[in-house]
């Protein structure tokens, strides 16, 4: 197959069975015992492109995902990517509702669905007036729909269309931490530059790992942990289409092996509660890295203690597609998030947008080659968030004199007590380094005076402590300071988060 620059499918797919890697193992899928070779993705989505030319749909519609991560979910995307539709990956653990405005919003004329998630997502489907197929991954195919399958029986295998490298390939629907879900646009060339910048830099992955990554494809991290990065050199990416919980993710360690693990701050707080008691699992780890929201110190030395492997914290966006501010595996700064990742440029300014000197609060901003062309149908919010090179992040650092940067919060969770700023997100970690507590989230509430204090939420681990309120609140005091306390701390069973584990403090707030 030829290979046409500009299209990333052709980059990430098509060159590596002439690289060698035809019979390579591109894909596991856990538990199953089914993979996916470099020559069978290739193959894979050439014919998914294919059934997509002969089922009539165009260059630039939309394809929406709602699919599992399983072998498929690579053929579907880059499938699309082959042929110049545009796939849109959405968050498998949504709700009818959200299901239907997200599909009425892209527009999109054909929809991929797993078929375990067929029963949330039909309700969704009722007078949609742009859907002109529906394909279900599974064995049987409900009313009006067509099975996989029988999609791609018999399709010709599509080369890969000229592109370019400034065409929208695809869409990611922002999480919705802080409100409804946004259609962001990239285009071909942001992938590789993902690849090229964390990637190369700070990653480090080789021909011969293997990627466990238990942030979903759906999301812009996911995708670059399990698809960018892998596919970039000829690894191996482990594919687990359940739920990460804490336990199937160290069974999955132990099972699978990989060398490099990527998760998010809460997994790894509750995977090392886990490995408190029953130990690291058996796998020959070499790299783990976190992002989403930042880790709390004391979670990163616990696991470096239990796994010998630093925790590589680190600052994405789906706005930016991956991580653009880390630490790195020869400079691990626990309870920092590091410094910039070569290839971007980051600045901190104030409500004016003058840059601020270090240690003083300000929101980052970040200048790269993998920032989004837009919002779809939000003029609006592109031009607050897109400014000209730069994109506005919404987080509030403080950049030390050593240049590293310390998260305080986001700007929408950022309060003053006293009339000087107060980081959720340091309360939070002083909470978390509590050993009754196994996570925090902090939002303000106003006193009996109607002015803003910290108020906590927490989650425990073990039976907790007598006057645990009372021990919480002086436990933060000797760590932080005597004002930045929480004045009422509410233990709960969980808290309120998206599918990506970043907590939603506006939820919290109502």
């Amino acid at each position: 197959m030829t290979s046409i620059a500009g299209n990333a499918a052709s980059y990430f797919v098509d060159r590596h069975r002439s690289e060698g890697r035809g019979d390579k193992v591109a894909y596991r899928q856990a538990g199953t015992g089914r993979t996916l070779t470099y020559g069978g993705l290739e193959t894979g989505a050439g014919q998914v492109a294919g059934a997509l030319q002969r089922a009539g749909i165009r260059r630039e519609e939309r394809a929406a995902m709602i699919v599992l991560d399983t072998l498929e979910f690579p053929q579907l995307f880059f499938g699309a990517l082959k042929c110049g539709v545009v796939p849109v990956p959405v968050n498998t653990l949504l709700a009818a509702p959200v299901y239907q405005s997200i599909l009425a919003d892209s527009r999109a004329t054909i929809l991929f669905v797993s078929a375990a998630l067929w029963d949330t997502v039909a309700p969704a489907l009722d007078a949609n007036p742009w859907l002109r197929e529906i394909v279900v991954l599974g064995d049987s195919a409900p009313a009006n729909t067509i099975t996989y399958s029988d999609f791609v029986d018999g399709a010709p295998i599509c080369e890969t269309l000229a592109a370019s490298p400034d065409e929208v390939a695809f869409w990611l629907y922002s999480s919705g931490s802080t409100g409804a879900p946004k259609g962001v646009q990239h285009v071909h060339a942001s992938m590789q530059a993902t690849a090229e910048t964390y990637g190369a830099h700070v990653l480090g992955l080789k021909e011969t790992d293997t990627v466990l990554s238990a942030a979903k494809l759906f999301f812009a991290y996911g995708l670059g942990n399990a698809m960018t990065f892998p596919l970039a050199v000829g690894a191996t990416s482990v594919l687990f289409s359940g739920r990460p919980a804490p336990a199937d993710m160290l069974a999955a360690m132990a099972a699978e092996k990989p060398t490099v693990f990527c998760g998010v701050p809460t997994l790894y707080a509750a995977m090392v509660a886990g490995m408190d008691s029953a130990g690291a699992p058996d796998a020959p780890l070499r790299r783990a890295i976190s992002a989403g929201e930042a880790l709390p110190e004391d979670v990163g030395v616990r696991w470096e203690a239990h796994t010998g492997v630093a925790v590589l914290d680190g600052v994405g966006s789906t706005e930016m597609l991956h991580i653009f501010l880390s630490n790195r595996s020869d400079d691990v700064c626990y309870g920092t998030s590091g410094t910039a990742v070569p290839g971007y440029d980051l600045r901190l300014v104030d409500e004016a947008g003058a840059d601020v000197p270090h240690g003083e609060v300000g929101e980052l901003l970040v200048r790269g080659a993998s920032a989004a062309a837009g919002y779809w149908n939000q003029r609006s919010k592109s031009r607050d968030t897109f400014l000209g090179e730069w994109t506005r992040t919404g987080d509030k650092y403080i950049q030390r004199t050593d240049g590293r940067h310390v998260y305080c919060g986001r700007t929408d969770d950022m309060f003053k007590v006293s009339g000087i700023w107060v980081s959720p997100f340091e309360v939070e970690q002083a909470l978390a380094s509590h050993p009754s507590v196994l996570e925090a989230a902090v939002v303000p509430m106003r006193d009996a005076d109607g002015l803003e204090k910290p108020r906590a939420y927490v989650v425990l681990q073990g039976a907790p402590e007598t006057d645990l309120e009372a021990v919480l609140k002086e436990h933060v005091k000797n760590r932080i300071g005597k004002w930045k306390y929480p004045r009422r701390v509410d233990v709960v069973d969980d808290l309120p988060k998206t599918a990506t584990g970043k907590i939603q403090r506006f939820r919290l707030r109502e």
